[in-house]
């Protein structure tokens, strides 16, 4: 199995920027004009162009809001060096929501990008949770 992320962003060539900067990741392509392939991940991340007011699901109960908003779901990344990752984060622009705790071999921060989307900054200890 294969897992894809997407992430909804109201501005594509912003988001692009931001999600370069801040994790690393690689433009790979364009699928059109409103979908862009970012790499360098466990997984490959599709950026969505979605319009803030536009319908989220097809019962048309929710409609997208960027403002910083809570999901159960999220994208955790995992790094190398949690304080170089989290500066590198802050410089593009992300906002920091948590300080870094310790939790079963790990250390997480938890910040947003610039249009909402939560995510965590984790170093492990050993490959993953107390190991």
């Amino acid at each position: 199995m294969k897992v894809l992320v997407n992430i909804d962003v109201p501005d594509l060539e912003k988001a692009l920027a931001f999600y370069q900067a801040a994790l690393g990741l690689t433009h790979s392509r364009n699928l059109d004009s409103d979908v862009a392939e970012l790499t360098g991940a466990g997984c490959v991340i599709y950026l969505l162009e979605k319009a803030a007011g536009s319908t989220a699901s097809s019962t048309g109960a929710a409609t997208r809001d960027y403002a910083r908003h809570w999901t159960p779901v999220h994208v955790d990344f995992v790094v190398d060096n949690l304080e170089e990752a989290m500066a590198r984060a802050l410089a593009a622009g992300a906002r920091q929501e948590s300080e870094p705790v310790d939790w079963l071999g790990s250390r997480c921060a938890t910040f947003s990008d610039p249009f909402g989307n939560g995510f965590c900054l984790i170093r492990f200890a050993g490959d993953t949770y107390g190991g």
